[in-house]
């Protein structure tokens, strides 16, 4: 019994299905898909992609919401270490398909590129919905078929099985992509659901965790009452020997925002070491500790440090209240001297409890491992199967590095595809 748990109950499988024979299937109407999808019809060969959604690139257009960050315009020297561990593989993967490449792309679907003041790449319609609705009709242009609510069951025999209308189909392909995404924001279309179904062909898959989330802290309820929504401008957190600086958010379950979102894999990493992890927040990044002394020690007789701290240090108005939220259990008091106090604002201690739940992370880490791939994205252990995008086991932040990962990796699959068909079967 095999069934689609997201809309049908679990159907009996048919021995004698019809099968449909195509070219090049790929699984998954993502970016990373569409990528895969555009690079081989315009070689010549006969796509058909398939997608459990309604509609095609729906977690692209959430990510468009708030301005399409497409890639990031910095050098490679730094743009390579953002992928972490994993630099040196996507090293190759933007050798074949860099920023560079990835803007010209877009401006030839007519998106107008430009950089903005943080080095991020964007359409300039800052939108994801005109360049998806160019794209698609690029793709049908070429004579790609899409297949809508098709939901993925595995395999019969090497065929492929999906789900769909209640009824099951069997697809014959001489070469398929998976690019089903990671499991965050599964109401988008990815859930991550395929790991059940690889690692039952024997394919290795690192569990996905949530990245580039919020984190839960533990705050009080008047601070909540008080200080939720707010943000905190221009500041820096650190875990452990990392620090990144923007702006943050708190929010009734902890804390939001790029510099948080940075963190997540050194955040993880601590959680998973034993419990709690203790973030740094430095609301002053700009001053030394020791300036911040000389300072407060103009505070005069009788003024409140809460107004001091803002009219005089220009600090965030909730920072007051932080300093009494990052008191321990045991100690109430503020402390009075000004070096003491000045180290606290430089490195005010929150204590962080968990990752927020994967569901509403940006992204997802885990997947495939590059173990179980050879150098063109082929599964070792499936002949013809390639992966991309989020489904392989790789994390990056925010700031473009994301999309640019996976159109990279969908370019690398889709060129080991045509590497493999030019093979003549032996």
């Amino acid at each position: 019994m095999i069934g689609n748990s997201l809309t049908d109950p679990a159907l009996p499988v048919p021995s004698d299905l019809v099968v449909e024979e195509v070219e090049i299937a790929v699984i998954g109407a993502g970016p990373a898909g569409l990528m895969a999808a555009e690079r081989l019809s315009a070689a010549g060969r006969r796509v058909t992609i398939f997608d459990r959604m309604a509609t095609p690139g729906r977690k692209f257009l959430m990510a468009g919401r708030g301005g399409l960050n497409l890639t990031h315009s910095e050098p490679l020297a730094a743009f390579l270490p953002r992928y972490g561990a994993d630099h040196a593989r996507f090293r190759r993967f933007l050798a074949a398909f860099s920023p560079l490449d990835l803007r010209s792309w877009a401006d030839g679907l007519g998106a107008d590129t430009f950089i903005g003041s943080s080095g991020r790449i964007f359409p300039r319609a800052m939108k994801a919905s005109g360049l998806l609705r160019a794209w698609l009709r690029r793709l049908a242009a070429q004579q790609v078929s899409l297949r809508l609510q098709h939901q993925w069951c595995g395999w019969q025999g090497n065929d492929l099985l999906f789900c769909t209308g209640g009824a099951y189909r069997r697809v014959r392909a001489q070469a398929t992509i998976l690019a089903l995404g990671g499991a965050s924001w599964p109401k988008l279309g990815a859930d991550g659901g395929w790991q059940a179904l690889l690692r039952a062909r024997g394919v290795a898959v690192a569990d996905l965790v949530a990245s580039n989330c919020g984190v839960d802290i533990a705050w009080s309820e008047h601070f909540i009452a008080n200080f939720s929504g707010q943000p905190l401008k221009a500041v820096a957190v650190a875990v452990g020997d990392e620090q990144r600086r923007g702006e943050i958010i708190l929010t009734r379950y902890g804390l939001e925002g790029g510099p948080i979102y940075a963190m997540s894999p050194a955040i993880r990493t601590a959680l998973a070491r034993g419990g709690k992890v203790s973030l740094r927040l430095d609301l002053k990044p700009d001053w030394s500790q020791q300036q911040l002394a000389e300072r407060l020690l103009t505070r005069r007789h009788g003024q409140s440090l809460s107004q001091f701290l803002k009219k005089q240090l220009h600090l965030p108005g909730p920072s007051y209240a932080l300093l009494r939220e990052a008191q321990p259990a045991d100690d109430a008091a503020i402390p009075d001297d000004p070096l003491a106090l000045a180290l606290r604002l430089k490195a005010l201690p929150l204590q962080v409890t968990a990752l927020r739940p994967i569901e509403q992370a940006i992204s997802s880490a885990g997947g495939i491992t590059f173990d179980a791939l050879d150098e063109n994205l082929m599964l070792r252990r499936l002949p013809g199967v390639f992966a991309c995008g989020e489904m392989l086991d790789w994390d990056a932040p925010t700031g473009g590095y994301l999309l640019q990962g996976c159109f990279a990796t969908a370019v690398a699959a889709a060129t080991g595809v045509g590497r493999y068909l030019a093979v003549p079967p032996s």
